[in-house]
């Protein structure tokens, strides 16, 4: 996550180049260039710190190193030559990766200003990152900078409107991705971090084997026209965990070198205009055209493989535009390819073009299934449509994305779609669209009038409750205020909307002679400030601190349904909240929210509705927390001591204090092992680099077992295996063994020993110490475990292995009735706006 320090730097070195490199695209490029220059004598003086060599910056070489273009006493004269001559002669250096040498390729000092060089340098210097995880932080930065500038709209696209098209296409691991106008990477990039997003267990741990990760580097590819853009690609996906990227300087719509290359999911924002005189394209287009825009929908519809998938972004001209290649690719979209049209405001692309847009989504197997064409329509995409594109509260995407997914969920299953009817949008028979021969995809123009929303009145929230009480702390010097019986709550005590743990308790004096009130049950409570936003629909009297208010509803009015409707409103509180120190929203601000208002009927029907896919989701969740692994033990096998299968047993070291940001390196403890014996990266502690040095062996290899030596007596024997290599180290809490390969698998080992711990078989084995209870080595190695054969031991984990795979596809689960309920939420509000 990109700090603002990181931030800070980035627009520093802006500043300083602006004078000698106005241009914003030359400013990104020297950032760039002078980023990977430092990070790669990082990578080189780490390398030596651990005992190794210099590789980036050896031999003849060795003079360009970053420390020597630094050093005191060196001339500003001398400085500007060696760094100019460091990037010129970059590519012909043996040392660096190919992916590098095309990074430096065509590299030049643009200006001869020594003063400004080293104040630049002295800036980049502050850059130190021993992985690329931080530099790409700052990199996403730099390029979101890069796409503020006024002439950078014909290769920055707003990340919002990328992610929303890459979750709506949903790219798998196995699946080829192709960006054939590449720019900066940024589908490619996007479109990797979903899949890596959807491939994590519920402890936040990627489940992507080896092999997913090699094919996901070989599945992704991008082109593009320009030398420059794909250097930037490149430096991208790189700082993305891609140390190999295929991104090809190619032009996609003259040249035929790579035309057999199909994808199975294709991106693009592809340039809208076109050169004086138009493309001279290639003669296997299936439409006949000299516009870049027709040109490249035909390309991308026509390399999809089989069930291949694309969103493209378009200007108006594709949607509407009479000309006889726009018809042409039109017709071949809607009989072909086609599945729906977004809509997209006139401002998305501001500060540097008001064009209008739309982004065409194609699924070549599910348009073939379907005789319809979904239509929607983003008013608002969480930003305002000025020159500057403010945050704001209405945001019409997730709701869109919602109703989408749930439209191709019905036509991949075969359901009718004649009859959805999305709140932000509609379903148009294909033969409406070709009926006149223009197959117009401007959804305005088959828009029926509906009155759906009108049946449901919007109202203020104000006018739905007998009252909106306020809350307040009683005094804490009275401690008779707090000997009492009557749960008083904070926002750190609400769970979820159902749920809260009080950890204080009042007297009703203290409700009399304080600012609390009590809140029946049957009501609701809405955070509005430390914690804006969370919602509880409390099933018990209840008092609530100052920042909280409590909705008293009246006669006819569901206090279920009103904790749904405002979910959905609550969302948006953070970007109205006001206040210098802690943000919040007033109580008439709260009290003007217009929310649906269908008949009690319906609103109970819409709960019933909501909280069904709740139920699924919560059954789901359930499933992926109580899972244990378990090992039915034959009585035959042998029983031996653990240490008989020790290969190599080691203790972890106590840390000094904790880096809160992810810098430096990791330090596992026993809160990293979660209740079901995984591995979790969720709350690692990482230390400084300085305190690692000369702790090498503690690295934690494939393989490796980790035990909780030290704890409170119940948690003593945690255990979980290791599966990825971790360049750090683990508490003075943990031991770490390395089993003898040749008779005990390690992950038998791992699931044995924290099945014994669930089995409270450590706890009278623990030694009682100040504080804490734990297990030496010599009673470590003393436990006795059952010992089948290898054979037998590779079999279970491997059946082990299996369920967990079934366990963590309950993911996926909640996802997919999390979307459901958003899109029954989506209905009920209707088309109107939601506004104070």
């Amino acid at each position: 996550m990109l700090d603002s320090s990181t931030k800070r730097r980035i627009d520093t070195a802006r500043d300083i180049l602006v004078g000698k490199v106005p241009d914003p695209k030359s400013q990104v490029e020297q950032i760039t260039i002078a980023l990977i220059y430092k990070f790669m004598d990082d990578i080189d003086a780490e390398s030596e710190e651990l005992g190794g060599t210099r590789t980036f910056f050896a031999d003849a070489f060795a003079r360009y190193g970053w420390a020597k273009l630094v050093r005191a006493g060196l001339g500003g004269h001398e400085t500007l030559n060696l760094y100019a001559e460091a990037i010129t002669t970059m590519p012909e250096n043996p040392g660096i990766p190919p992916l590098f040498r095309d990074i430096f390729k065509n590299a030049f000092l643009p200006y001869r200003d020594p003063e400004t060089l080293r104040t630049f340098l002295k800036v980049i210097d502050e850059f130190t990152y021993d992985h690329s995880e931080r530099l790409g932080d700052a990199f996403e930065y730099l390029l979101s900078v890069l796409g503020a500038q006024g002439d950078a709209g014909q290769f920055r696209t707003p990340r919002h409107v990328i992610d929303f098209i890459v979750a709506v296409l949903d790219p798998q691991k196995d699946e080829s991705v192709l960006d054939p106008a590449c720019g900066t990477a940024g589908f490619l990039v996007s479109s990797y971090k979903h899949i890596r997003a959807a491939n994590t267990d519920a402890d936040g741990h990627s489940t992507l084997t080896p092999d997913d990760r090699g094919r996901l580097a070989a599945n992704f590819r991008g082109y593009d026209i320009s030398p420059d853009m794909v250097r930037l690609s490149l430096v991208n996906l790189y700082l993305h965990g891609f140390t190999a990227p295929h991104v090809f300087e190619y032009d996609t719509l003259t040249s035929e070198d790579r035309w057999h290359e199909r994808a199975d999911v294709i991106l693009a924002n592809p340039p809208f205009m076109s050169p004086k005189g138009g493309i001279r394209p290639h003669g296997r287009f299936s439409v006949k055209s000299k516009r870049s825009e027709v040109l490249f929908v035909d390309y991308m519809a026509e390399h999809l493989t089989p069930a291949g998938r694309a969103g493209i972004i378009v200007p108006e001209g594709i949607i509407f535009q009479s000309q006889k290649a726009h018809k042409q690719l039109r017709k071949l979209l809607v009989e072909d390819f086609l599945v729906a049209v977004v809509s997209l405001p006139a401002g998305v692309f501001q500060p540097y073009s008001g064009v209008k847009t739309s982004i065409l989504l194609l699924d070549k197997a599910l348009a073939k299934r379907t005789d319809r064409i979904g239509f929607f329509k983003v008013e608002h995409d969480g930003y305002d449509l000025g020159a500057q594109r403010r945050p704001i509260e209405r945001n019409d995407l997730p709701r869109v994305e919602a109703e989408i997914g749930e439209y191709l969920r019905r036509v991949r299953a075969g359901e009718t779609v004649a009859d959805f009817a999305p709140t932000l949008g509609q379903v148009v028979a294909k033969e409406r669209v070709a009926a006149d021969g223009d197959y117009n995809l401007s959804g305005e123009r088959y828009r029926e009038v509906r009155t759906r929303s009108a049946r449901w009145p919007l109202v203020k929230l104000q006018d739905v409750c007998k009252a909106i009480l306020s809350g307040g702390t009683p005094s804490t010097k009275n401690e008779t205020y707090w000997k009492g019986e009557i749960p008083w709550i904070t926002s750190a005590d609400i769970v979820d909307i159902k749920t809260a743990n009080p950890r204080r308790y009042i007297t009703e004096a203290a409700i009399k002679e304080s600012a609390t009130n009590l809140i029946e049950k049957g009501n609701v409570i809405v955070v509005t400030r430390v914690g804006l936003g969370k919602l509880f629909r409390n099933a018990f009297d209840v008092c609530i601190s100052q920042d909280s208010q409590g909705l008293i509803v009246k006669d006819g009015v569901s206090a279920d349904y009103l904790v749904w409707v405002l979910k959905d409103k609550v969302e948006g509180f953070k970007t109205v909240s006001q206040g210098s120190t802690i943000q919040g929203v007033t109580k008439k601000q709260l009290a003007n929210i217009r929310i649906p208002l269908p008949p009690l009927e319906v609103q109970r029907a819409i709960v019933a509705e909501i909280e069904s896919y709740q139920k699924i989701g919560d059954g789901a969740q359930a499933v992926i927390d109580n899972y244990r692994p378990h090992i039915p033990v034959d009585p035959d096998w042998p029983m031996v001591e653990v240490g008989n299968v020790i290969a190599d047993l080691k203790a972890g070291f106590a840390s000094g204090k904790s880096s809160v940001d992810r810098q430096g390196i990791p330090h596992v403890r026993p809160m990293n092992v979660t209740e079901n014996g995984r591995f979790s990266w969720k709350g690692m502690k990482w230390i400084g680099t300085e305190e690692y040095q000369g702790k090498e062996q503690y690295e934690l290899l494939p393989g490796d077992v980790l035990f909780n030596n030290t704890n409170s007596k119940e948690l003593v024997g945690k255990t979980c295996m290791i599966d990825e290599y971790i360049r750090g180290g683990f508490s003075n809490h943990m031991t770490r063994i390395r089993v003898e390969k040749e008779r005990c698998h390690a992950g038998f080992l791992a699931v044995i020993l924290h099945a014994a711990w669930h089995r409270g078989e450590f706890v009278d084995r623990a030694n009682k110490w100040v504080g804490q209870a734990g297990i030496n080595t010599k009673s470590l190695r003393s436990f006795r475990i059952p010992l089948p054969p290898l054979a037998t031991q590779q079999a279970i984990v491997a059946e082990i292995e299996a369920e967990r795979a079934l366990v963590d596809s309950n993911l996926e689960l909640i996802r997919r009735f999390e979307k459901k309920i958003q899109a029954a939420i989506a209905r009920v509000w209707g088309d109107e706006k939601m506004s104070e």
